[in-house]
C-alpha cells in the first residue's frame, strides 16, 4: 500500500510537471501547434493516463473535466512508428493508452474550395481539418463487419474517429464510382476519392 501511495504521488508530481511544461510551450511558442515530430526526448515511462473510444481523457481512473487541459495535452500528443502514442516535449516522453483514436470528430461541414467540394471536419479538441490529400479519410469494419467506422487523419499519425452522428452524413454524401474497373461507394474531398467499400457490398448491408 504504501509503495502504491508513492507511486500516485510521483505520477500526480509527474503530471503536474508535464502540464507546467506544455503551457510554457503554448506561452512562449509561436502561434500553432509545438514541432512534437521534430523533438528526440528521452522516454520517461508510462502516465496513468487513457482516451477513452468516445473522445474522453481520463487519468489515474477519473474523467479529465477540465477542457482546456485536454486541449493543452492534445498539442503535444504524438503516434510514433511503434504504434504507441506519447505526450512530448523538448525533455520528456511518456507513454498513454488510447482505447481507439485520439481524437473524436465531432462535426462536418460541406464547403468548396478551388471548385472543389471540401469536408471540413471539427474535432472534440478544436482541430479544423479539411479532408483531402494531406488530411485523408479511411474506412474501417468492426462488430463483425456490421458497423462502419470512418477515421480522418489529423496530424502526424494521429487521426480522429468520426462519431456516429457525423458518419451518418458522411455516408450520406458518398457516390458509386468505377475505381479499376470496379463500382466503388466512395466520398469525395478536396480532389481525391476515398473508397469505402464495393458497391455491392454496401447493397448486401442495407439489406440484411
Amino acid at each position: 500500500m504504501a509503495d502504491d501511495t508513492i507511486q500516485t504521488a510521483s505520477d500526480a508530481a509527474g503530471l503536474a510537471a508535464m502540464i507546467a511544461r506544455a503551457s510554457d510551450l503554448k506561452a512562449g511558442g509561436k502561434p500553432g501547434l509545438p514541432p512534437v515530430e521534430r523533438w528526440n526526448p528521452p522516454f520517461c515511462g508510462d502516465l496513468d493516463m487513457e482516451i477513452r473510444a468516445d473522445g474522453t481523457w481520463f487519468y489515474m481512473g477519473t474523467p479529465i473535466g477540465r477542457q482546456p487541459l485536454v486541449r493543452l495535452f492534445s498539442t503535444v500528443l504524438r503516434k510514433d512508428e511503434d504504434g504507441r502514442t506519447y505526450l512530448v516535449t523538448p525533455v520528456e516522453k511518456v507513454g498513454i493508452r488510447v482505447q481507439d483514436a485520439p481524437f473524436l470528430a465531432v462535426e462536418m461541414r460541406v464547403s468548396e474550395k478551388d471548385g472543389q467540394k471540401t469536408l471540413v471536419f471539427r474535432t472534440n479538441v478544436g482541430d479544423v481539418v479539411e479532408a483531402g490529400a494531406e488530411h485523408p479519410l479511411r474506412f474501417e469494419m468492426a462488430d463483425g463487419n456490421s458497423e462502419l467506422k470512418p477515421y480522418l487523419l489529423v496530424r502526424g499519425r494521429l487521426e480522429a474517429l468520426v462519431s456516429r452522428a457525423v458518419m451518418y452524413d458522411l455516408v450520406e454524401l458518398g457516390e458509386t464510382i468505377d475505381m479499376d474497373g470496379v463500382a466503388m461507394f466512395a466520398i469525395r474531398s478536396g480532389g481525391e476519392v476515398f473508397p469505402v467499400m464495393p458497391a455491392a457490398e454496401l447493397d448486401r448491408l442495407s439489406h440484411e
